[in-house]
């Protein structure tokens, strides 16, 4: 559910594609998705969640790929041309 409270800040909706080595197998990549709320395009949240990474987990990073998303978007009006009853 969309935070609210978070969005008045300027946190959006961040999810985080990260690829990584296994540790065990060099040659072999894995997914891993992380999403969190976090504000662009600086992405502090995700800049400590990487150095995290890098610090604590074996698996040596190959890419992140980033999208962010409003939490709240304007919708989509349309008012009628024509307004009566129908029998």
């Amino acid at each position: 559910m969309a935070d609210l409270g978070k969005q008045m800040d300027d946190y959006r909706l961040t999810t985080a594609q990260i690829i990584y080595h296994l540790p065990d197998h060099e040659n072999l990549l894995q997914e891993f998705i992380w999403q969190e709320y976090d504000i662009a395009p600086l992405y502090p949240t995700l800049h400590e969640f990487i150095d995290f990474w890098v610090d604590k987990i074996e698996g040596k990073l190959h890419s992140v790929y980033v999208a962010k998303q409003e939490l709240i978007t304007p919708g989509d009006y349309r008012f009628a041309d024509w307004q009566g009853t129908l029998q």
